[in-house]
């Protein structure tokens, strides 16, 4: 890796840090020199996630809808180790069902976590960057966000604002040195797109030009560039990771 891209010394937080490109995201922020702490809902799943990667990671609880509970955790991070300079909102849900059959709760589930959740990790995790005007932050939208999907229309909803929480934050937080970008995947192969249907993944895979699906660990690199200084002149971009999909 050049050295620039190298993350030793740097502190990094990654929301839904447990599995699928939350956990490869912690594993390649950490093979890049990063003290990394993951966060999920579950304790005992944030602990073994954690001491399944080598490094210097931690697993701690928080519910992303939680408002204070983000802040507080996000607060200790930065006083542990006296700096944040790197966040990943990483923590999402996907719930489908067609158009006429969404149901009021999924709706308002969707919308806290992927919405509500990154807006309090963005919120939190500039709040602790202002303090050395300098840090980079990366969510993850997706490909959904910007071409929708039969069946997903809560959830292309959900993805669409969070791209739009990069570009808007991003205008926010630039002069204090702030960065702040998103990644869309296309249709990796994770536990959250194990929920689609067998029709549903060959009808993807043969929409995508690289005719395949793709791996939690290629979206991983590509949020490690992001928040790397090889990318320190990059703020307020989305970017595709998909395969061509969205072409």
């Amino acid at each position: 890796m050049p050295e620039k891209a190298g993350l030793t010394g740097k502190v990094a937080i990654v929301t839904g840090g447990t599995r699928g490109i939350g956990l490869a995201t912690v594993r390649a922020l950490a093979e890049a020199g990063a003290t990394v702490v993951l966060t999920g809902r579950d304790e005992a799943a944030a602990k073994d996630a954690a001491e399944s990667v080598s490094g210097a990671v931690t697993g701690l609880r928080l519910d992303v809808t939680d408002a204070k509970a983000v802040s507080t955790v996000i607060r200790g991070v930065a006083k542990e180790h006296g700096r944040l300079d790197i966040a990943v909102a990483n923590a999402g849900i996907m719930e489908g069902a067609l158009l006429g059959m969404i149901r009021d709760d999924d709706v308002q589930r969707v919308l806290d976590t992927n919405v509500a959740g990154t807006i309090h990790t963005v919120q939190a995790a500039a709040r602790a960057m202002m303090r050395k005007k300098t840090g980079s932050i990366a969510v993850l939208a997706s490909v959904v966000g910007e071409r929708g999907s039969a069946g997903q229309t809560v959830y292309a909803a959900s993805k669409a604002a969070v791209a739009n929480v990069a570009r808007s934050a991003a205008k926010e937080l630039g002069g204090a040195g702030i960065r702040v970008n998103a990644v869309a995947p296309g249709v990796i192969d994770t536990e959250l797109t194990a929920q689609l249907t067998e029709q549903a993944r060959a009808g993807s895979i043969g929409n995508t030009p690289l005719g395949r699906l793709g791996e939690a660990e290629e979206v991983a690199r590509a949020i490690r560039f992001l928040v790397s200084d090889e990318a320190s002149f990059i703020t307020g971009q989305v970017l595709g990771v998909d395969g061509g999909l969205v072409l």
